[in-house]
């Protein structure tokens, strides 16, 4: 076999008031019928509120979000409810609804329910997620392996027909809890990985990549195909955005992790390769993607691009709308400003590193660090402004777009509207703490590390990986990517001050985000989504309190939503659902 993480081998067997259950490591994969609710590694009164406040919710997930609409009842969940009538989420369009049930949207809740199972040691939370994945491979796969999920596919769980029919398989950022998905059925998870690079990839030889992968694709050569080494932002027939980019990186460096799948490694390596490569050679920022889309009709030379002239059969859009000003530097791969920089920075390096460190002590793990380290290092060089606590927006080349104004309307918005600085999120923070756990301290890091604290009113890490901090523990932070950053810090320093930050900061989400035995945005909100990260995070809170390890799978940013066909006013989402409030 290829190199497997000791937290995914071997077997602990253990004596519990005169029961013996068994724990395959990596993840608490507990045998059944070794194990009944009486048999708890924890009693009832040792419980902390944490891993109470999460068990609660799992248990209201498991009795009113699993599937009992329709004729046909299944193990699957819905992906929420209305938090005050138990209604399921559900799409509605032209005289139509339904209920989703999207997988890929729900892999931080697998994670939860599989972790709770390792903590507790009762195994009805992951036998629940289990039974999940083994009914969308039986019945919600297509003939290549590809799940319904992701973006643009969802199961109605009121006729258990996926939907929408006809539109693409997408993953981006969803970051499927696959390790699981593995133990569960290996056959059928192989299978569907493989898929991933079969219908996502248009041309092997320079690895175009293409968000949208089709369904009932026929099997072709996958890792056999040669590689010709193209330039960077060659122009192709795909969108080469890392954040599909991300996921099946992760497909193909799983597929060697656990399948001893040799090629699946050299093509994942080679493509994260593609992204480090068109990074600027002299400032290392960049890129978003390493392609541009092919000309195929010309837009016009002035005047506003909107509706189909944002359309990427126009060419690269950055180009479009920004070459007159600012030239050649103007491509989408170059863009640092937006969104996207949530991504580039933040979800995308915090699963490259989970997967150096899976394979750790490997070429391949110290490949992947190097270049997750280097690009964060230039990030915070060049464009974080602690006195501001924002990254500028920036071009990948250095040039500084702060108190500039968009030269035309286009793609990224309207005429004259201002350049805006990126704030930090959570999963930003993460990625530093983790390239910095793992770097050793570095130094460039730790210092963007300690300003990034400072202005998160998280308090003063100090001036090296030694020092002793000063941390405020009058935060009201209440967000799981914090939280699992400065249990990232713990763990990089043994500093007991980091752990006392972080359990206010879940004392922070139990106040703020812990509702009607629900975690959700906030007490305002209407709907619960399932997949909302804080008991997750939580629960690797409450493992480190335990002294335990590898019995809860690590938040990885992994998020998915839905989306529908592009309307005259946008493209509809359930983030809209998510985001609506009570009056």
């Amino acid at each position: 076999m290829a190199v497997l993480l000791n937290k995914f081998v071997g077997i602990i067997v253990i004596a519990l008031s005169g029961c013996f259950w068994s724990l395959q490591a990596g993840y608490g994969a507990i045998n059944e019928g070794y194990l009944c609710r009486s048999q708890q590694l924890i009693s009832e009164a040792d419980t902390s509120k944490y891993l109470q406040a999460v068990e609660e919710f799992a248990q209201n997930v498991l009795q009113n979000g699993r599937d009992t609409y329709g004729d046909e009842h299944s193990p699957l969940f819905a992906d929420g409810i209305h938090i005050r009538t138990g209604e399921p989420v559900r799409w509605e369009a032209e005289n139509e609804s339904w209920i989703i049930s999207n997988f890929g949207s729900q892999q931080n809740l697998m994670r939860v329910l599989v972790g709770l199972s390792g903590l507790t040691g009762n195994y009805k939370y992951r036998k629940a997620a289990a039974e999940a994945v083994e009914y969308m491979y039986e019945h919600q796969s297509d003939s290549s392996g590809l799940l319904y999920w992701g973006g643009h596919q969802f199961v109605d769980l009121q006729t258990m027909e996926n939907q929408f029919k006809g539109r693409p398989h997408e993953l981006k950022n969803n970051f499927p809890f696959y390790e699981f998905m593995w133990k569960v059925d290996s056959v059928h998870t192989r299978k569907m990985l493989r898929a991933m690079w079969n219908a996502h990839i248009l041309k092997w030889s320079n690895l175009d990549l293409n968000r949208h992968g089709e369904y009932n694709m026929e099997m072709n050569h996958l890792w056999d195909h040669e590689f010709s080494q193209p330039p960077s932002f060659f122009p192709g027939d795909g969108l080469t955005f890392i954040n599909a980019g991300t996921d099946m990186i992760q497909a193909a460096l799983t597929l060697y992790a656990l399948g001893d799948e040799e090629g699946a490694k050299k093509w994942g390596v080679r493509l994260y390769h593609q992204y480090v490569k068109a990074r600027n050679p002299e400032t290392r920022l960049g890129v978003y993607q390493y392609s541009k889309p092919e000309q195929k009709e010309l837009p016009p030379e002035d005047g506003p691009l909107t509706g189909e002239l944002t359309f990427s059969n126009y060419g690269d859009r950055a180009k479009n709308q920004f070459s007159k000003v600012y030239g050649d530097v103007a491509l989408e791969g170059n863009v640092l400003w937006g969104s996207r920089m949530q991504t580039l920075y933040g979800k995308s390096p915090v699963m490259i590193l989970h997967l150096a460190e899976q394979l750790e002590q490997t070429e391949t793990g110290d490949t992947l660090l190097k270049w997750t380290l280097e690009g964060l290092r230039a990030y915070i060089d060049h464009a974080y402004v602690p006195s501001e606590n924002h990254f500028k927006p920036m071009w990948a080349d250095g040039t500084d777009l702060s108190g500039h104004t968009l030269p035309r309307t286009g793609y990224y918005g309207e005429k004259g509207t201002p350049f805006k600085p990126v704030k930090p999120s959570g999963e930003m923070l993460l990625a530093v703490a983790k390239a910095v756990r793992m770097s050793d301290g570095d130094k460039v890091l730790w210092r963007g590390m300690r300003h990034l604290f400072l202005g998160e009113q998280l308090g003063d890490p100090g001036a090296d990986l030694k020092a002793e901090p000063e941390l405020n523990f009058d935060t009201e932070v209440a967000d799981a990517g914090m939280l699992v950053t400065v249990l990232e810090m713990y763990k990089a320093t043994k500093n007991p001050q980091y752990l006392k930050l972080a359990e206010i900061i879940g004392e922070n989400i139990l106040k703020y985000k812990f509702h009607q035995g629900y975690f959700i945005i906030s007490d305002r909100h209407k709907y619960v989504r399932f997949d909302i990260p804080e008991p997750l995070a939580l629960l690797m809170l409450e493992e480190v309190l335990q002294g335990k390890s590898g019995l809860v799978p690590p938040y990885l940013t992994g998020f998915g939503s839905t989306d529908g066909e592009p309307q005259k006013n946008g493209r509809p989402s359930d983030e809209e659902t998510y985001d609506e409030t009570f009056d």
